[in-house]
This record gives C-alpha cells, sequence and structure tokens, in this order.
C-alpha cells in the first residue's frame, strides 16, 4: 500500500497541476470540490484501468501480487469500479476496511470479501 501510495501521491500532484493550469486557483468554493472529485476520478481511472489491463498496479507487479475475481480471471469493469468505490469508502472509514483483513479468516480487505475478488501471489517466471 505504501508503494501504491507514492503513485498515488504523484499521480494526483500531476493532475493538480491540470486542473489549476485549466481552471486557476482552486483553494474554495465549488472549485475546491471539483478538485476532489477530479482527483478521485483519475485516482480511480489509474487504478481501474490497471486491474482491468492486468491485475496488477505498478506496486503489485513490484511485489508479484495479482487481483482476480475469485477463480483467475481478470475483474470486470462494474467489479473494479465497485471494488474503487468501496475502497475508497473503507478509507475515508479511517482505513476500517482495510484492517478487516487483520481479522479476516482468508486475510481478505472487507472490499473483496464482499467483491469475492482475491489479491494473490504470482511469482514471475525464471529467465
Amino acid at each position: 500500500m505504501l508503494y501504491d501510495g507514492l503513485v498515488v501521491l504523484a499521480l494526483s500532484f500531476a493532475l493538480a497541476l491540470g486542473f489549476i493550469l485549466l481552471f486557476g486557483d482552486a483553494g474554495h468554493g465549488l472549485k475546491r470540490y471539483a478538485l476532489q472529485l477530479f482527483l478521485w476520478l483519475g485516482v480511480g481511472l489509474y487504478f481501474v484501468w490497471c486491474w482491468r489491463k492486468s491485475g496488477q498496479t505498478l506496486a503489485m507487479q513490484t511485489w508479484q501480487l495479482k487481483l482476480s475475481d475469485g477463480q483467475t480471471k481478470l475483474l470486470n469493469w462494474p467489479q473494479a469500479l465497485i471494488r474503487y468505490a468501496l475502497a475508497s469508502l473503507s478509507l475515508a472509514a479511517f482505513g476500517l476496511g482495510f484492517v478487516w483483513a487483520l481479522f479476516d479468516r482468508d486475510g481478505l480487505f472487507l472490499h473483496d470479501r464482499l467483491l469475492n475478488s482475491r489479491i494473490t501471489f504470482v511469482p514471475r517466471a525464471a529467465t
């Protein structure tokens, strides 16, 4: 999660810069909420696209982890979108859905338990 956090931080800086260059100061009023929504959607696009394309974000590739639908298939678009929304809610609730994994019998995050998705270790093939 720390590695993904660094990617999200860099992506957020780039998205915020683009938003501010296009629309000006977003420190207050409706522009502030528009910027927050823009950042949430932009970061969501990154996660959902990665999960759909390969089942892995950049950080997940580093740690050889892969997200699947409970069998071995990649998440479909609705599953990936719902996973992002649920993970966002979990994070907004002080990360309780992530802490859930400490007590879950299979070590799943709450959003993965609800969607029947799994993160598994997938070692790279020897070269």
